[in-house]
């Protein structure tokens, strides 16, 4: 059994990890780290970690971490992240990162949209954690960077058209809808409930939000070329799951047929992705607790635009899911393990 470490462990994704971490045959949590709450057990932050998982969290520095674990997740806030995981890499560990902080490789555009970055010269070495798409760079990683939510809601239903040239990659727009997990679980007026039900809005519109040029990296890595999106993220009045809707016009020469083939050789050799073809389009029900996403799409021939619909779990395949489908590439175990739950429904 190989011993992880979760940082951060009292929030929504750190407590998903500890949740999936609880039922992988490979691993066992033998540090989880809050601040706020250390001395507690986790199990009474989170109850339904109950008989489960009795470990206390604990408020320690990275010396002290060295000898807890051998592999660890930062589930920390932005700038938090960089100031940990450079001692971790030096002691000999490995390390999947939740933070944004090393998914953007170019420093200027990181500290445009977010602080300054006092260790750049890890973000060149960084690999960005999404299987589908850099799973061998992952194997061979000690640091992963876990993507965002939106971002892999986007990546994934975008990556096998961009590959083959089939759509105008400066006609792209991304509407997103995430359900309230998303803003974390700090306190926070507009996550309230009587704020979020019944409701249905839009927030961080025209290039406010600080996954846009995370979404735009991967893209332009895919298409070959500098790629500028419409992106519009929502809020629904849900627990957890995000919907994307993504609207690119068509090269010639692709039609049905085609795309669907394209989405085929892309993905059908891989675990975590249900291709839903052209008339069936997903939900996030569907999805719910699981590191799943549903890709579906749809032709307008009126307007020769594609219509490309996903659905993940923000807070599995968006966040701790990834991350741990992540540390099982990078440590040699079975891509799946402990990820092969089916969505809960209803």
């Amino acid at each position: 059994m190989m011993d992880v470490g979760i940082i951060g462990a009292s929030g929504y994704t750190g407590a998903e990890l500890a949740r999936i971490l609880c039922n992988h045959p490979e691993v066992k949590i033998t540090v989880a780290t809050s601040r706020q709450f250390a001395g507690q057990p986790l199990s009474g932050i989170f109850p339904n970690l109950n008989n489960r998982l009795d470990i206390i969290c604990e408020d320690l520095s990275p010396e002290q971490l060295k000898g807890k674990a051998d592999f660890f997740f930062t589930a920390v806030p932005h700038k938090t992240a960089m100031d940990i995981v450079p001692e971790l890499l030096s002691a000999g560990k490995k390390v999947v990162d939740l933070s944004a902080d090393f998914r953007i490789r170019d420093r200027a555009t990181y500290e445009e949209w977010y602080q300054p970055h006092t260790s750049d010269h890890l973000l060149a070495e960084a690999v960005y954690g999404l299987p589908e798409i850099y799973r061998d760079s992952i194997v061979k990683s000690r640091l992963t960077a876990n993507p965002g939510c939106y971002p892999t809601s986007i990546i994934l239903g975008l990556a096998p058209l961009l590959e083959a040239g089939a759509i105008q990659h400066h006609t792209i727009i991304a509407d997103s809808k995430s359900g309230t997990s998303g803003a974390g679980r700090a306190a926070q007026v507009g996550s309230l409930f009587c704020e979020v039900h019944d409701g249905f809005k839009p927030y961080k519109v025209g290039r406010s939000h600080r996954h846009t040029p995370e979404i735009e990296q991967e893209l332009s890595l895919l298409a070959g070329g500098k790629v500028t999106i419409t992106f519009t993220p929502h809020l629904l009045p849900l627990s957890r799951g995000i919907l994307s809707t993504v609207y690119s016009n068509l090269n010639p020469g692709f039609n049905t047929t085609t795309i669907s083939e394209l989405f085929r050789e892309k993905y059908s050799s891989q675990s975590f992705i249900r291709l839903l073809g052209q008339d069936t389009f997903p939900a996030t029900q569907y999805v719910r607790g699981s590191n799943f996403c549903d890709i579906g799409f749809k032709i307008d021939p009126v307007t020769n635009r594609i219509i490309i619909m996903t659905a993940i779990d923000n807070v599995v395949k968006g966040a701790a899911g990834q991350a741990v489908q992540n540390m099982n590439l990078m440590c040699g175990f079975k891509e799946a393990a402990g990820l092969e739950i089916i969505p809960l429904f209803p």
